[in-house]
Order: C-alpha cells, then sequence, then structure tokens
C-alpha cells in the first residue's frame, strides 16, 4: 500500500515522504481499517517537527483522524495507532475507540467530526458551562477547531463572537453562523467584544491560539468568565497573571481533550451520540474547504501548519471514488 511517512523532523512540507509500505498489521484488539478520508489535524504538523506530545517512533506516518471501512463493512471513525497514521490506505485501530460514522455526514465531512467537535463540546459544556443566552468568544473561528466551536456555541444558545484574520476568513466566519466577527488585523479585538456585549465582556473564550490572542482574551473577559485554553497555534505559550484572574473574577481552564479517553471513556461515546444527533439535525457540519489528492497531502499538512487555511482539508486515498 501507500502512506506518507517522515523519518526524520522538520516542516511537513520537507519530510513528509510518499512510499510504497506493508499493510500494517493489527494487534490484539486492533482492528485494519480501509481509509476513506483522512482529516489534517494542526498536531499532524506537530508530529512531523517532534513538537507534540506524543513521538512515535521513526519513521511514521501522519494523520490522527480518519473515516474508513472496517473488513465487515461498517463505516467508522478513528483515530489511528500510530506510528501508522491516517495519512496511508490503511491504519490500524483500538476496536474498542471505534465510532459509528454518522449518516448524515460524508466520508470526508465524518471524517473532520471527531477530534474538533469533541474538543468543542467537552472544552464549552463539560468545562466551561456554557449556557444558553450567553456570549461565547471564539479565536481562529474560520479554523478546523474555531469553526467546530462556533457551530456548537449556535447549537447550545449562545451569542457567537468570532475572531480570524483577513477578509476571507471573516467572510467564512460569518458563514459559519458568527453573530459578529472581528478581523484581527484590522480591528481592536478588546474595543469590538466590549462594544458587542454592552461593556460586560465574553462569558466563554475558546481559544486555540494562545500568543496575544490570550492577552487580548484577558482583558474582555466577563465577570465571572471562563477562558478555556485548547491549544498554542500560534506557537507562544503565554504565562497568565494570576492576581489579574483574581481581580476580575474569572476562571482559566486547560482542555487536553485526550486525557477523557483514558480518565473517562464512556464521555466519549455519549459526546458523540449528542454530536451524531445534531449532525442528524443540521445543527453542525464540519466546513471542507479542500478535499485533497492523496499526492498533495504533504503540502496540505503544510498549509495547516502555516495557518493559511480555513476549515477543514481532507485528503482522500486515490483508490477511494465516493
Amino acid at each position: 500500500m501507500q502512506a506518507w511517512r517522515v523519518h526524520r523532523n522538520g516542516e511537513p512540507s520537507e519530510v513528509m515522504r510518499l512510499e510504497e509500505v506493508d499493510r500494517p498489521t493489527p494487534g490484539e484488539g486492533q482492528a485494519l481499517i480501509k481509509v476513506l478520508a483522512a482529516n489534517i489535524n494542526f498536531p499532524d504538523a506537530l508530529l512531523c517537527r517532534g513538537q507534540y506530545q506524543v513521538r512515535p517512533p521513526l519513521p511514521f506516518t501522519p494523520g490522527v483522524e480518519i473515516c474508513g471501512e472496517t473488513e465487515d463493512g461498517r463505516r467508522v471513525i478513528a483515530n489511528p495507532a500510530l506510528p501508522h497514521g491516517g495519512l496511508a490506505e490503511y491504519i490500524v485501530a483500538d476496536t474498542a475507540a471505534l465510532l459509528p460514522a454518522p449518516e448524515a455526514l460524508d466520508d470526508a465531512e465524518a471524517a473532520a467530526m471527531h477530534i474538533g467537535y469533541q474538543t468543542g463540546w467537552f472544552g464549552l459544556h463539560r468545562r466551561a458551562g456554557l449556557k444558553e443566552g450567553e456570549t461565547l468568544l471564539v479565536h481562529a473561528a474560520a479554523g478546523g477547531v474555531g469553526s467546530a466551536a462556533v457551530q456548537l456555541g449556535k447549537a447550545a444558545g449562545a451569542t457567537v463572537i468570532g475572531v480570524v484574520g483577513g477578509a476571507e476568513k471573516a467572510a467564512v466566519a460569518r458563514e459559519l453562523g458568527c453573530d459578529v466577527v472581528i478581523d484581527r488585523r484590522s480591528d481592536d479585538i478588546v474595543a469590538a467584544v466590549k462594544e458587542a456585549t454592552g461593556g460586560r465582556g465574553a462569558d466563554v473564550i475558546y481559544d486555540p491560539v494562545g500568543g496575544d490572542a490570550y492577552t487580548k482574551s484577558a482583558k474582555c473577559v466577563a465577570f465571572e468568565g471562563r477562558i478555556v485554553i485548547v491549544g498554542f497555534a500560534s506557537g507562544d505559550i503565554p504565562a497568565p497573571a494570576l492576581n489579574h484572574a483574581l481581580v476580575k473574577n474569572y476562571s482559566i481552564m486547560g482542555l487536553h481533550w485526550g486525557l477523557y479517553a483514558v480518565k473517562d471513556p464512556a464521555s466519549i461515546l455519549r459526546c458523540h451520540e449528542t454530536l451524531t444527533a445534531y449532525a442528524a439535525k443540521g445543527l453542525i457540519k464540519p466546513h471542507i474547504s479542500e478535499r485533497v489528492a492523496f499526492k498533495d497531502a504533504a503540502g496540505a499538512v503544510q498549509r495547516v501548519a502555516d495557518g493559511t487555511t480555513t476549515g477543514r482539508l481532507v485528503v482522500l486515498p486515490k483508490e477511494v471514488t465516493r
């Protein structure tokens, strides 16, 4: 079979190679799955760079999220067992963690629903307790992680403010349902949030960016607001001023979604059932900006790494026609 493999750490476009390899062999409690679509996530770029919290042995195949087909014909969502990642024709995954792909979504959409939407659900509901009528501020609202949070915020009955970089991403954020869109390149984020909320600030802030985005968040979070730290796509990990959190009465909470699979695995299935119902009702639908040919996967991972994309880029193996 064909698979993209990384033999040394570096930028995705420089270190990813398309190679002929043997199909992976499932271990005990694992299943062999034919890849129908592989969603590209920012962690795939971090894996290539050797900067992710999980460091598979070299050589490895990136790709942490797929929609695939089991040997008995079931269409499923899976997180591949590294080092055999999803940018390949076949992967292996833990049988117990397989989830049924929502019927309302095609293969590319299903591949993009799992990590981003589960992260959004746990961040907004289990961690931040987002309530109907509250204001949600989402950084990188046109990106893969942010776009999921926007849709989930609207489904929860929140007023959603999206922060983006540039006119093209602003248009995508409006299409996703943002009530207010702020272009960080031309607008004063803090002033715009205060204006949109009558001076109160945002009740919940969803931050997958870090750096300056966090700094601005602390300046426009509401009394008893919650800032959810999802990631550091900017590459800058901020050091919060805890005296400021004390004075303004707001909470800073981290979210490592992967821990729920270890600490509370049943919650993953419950969340998936909720998201599947949302998809059936049309409340959520991954924004697939590009369906990428398998031969172009390395360039697509690089674009995600560079932060130049909107929505989701999904790689389709060459033999898949549907």
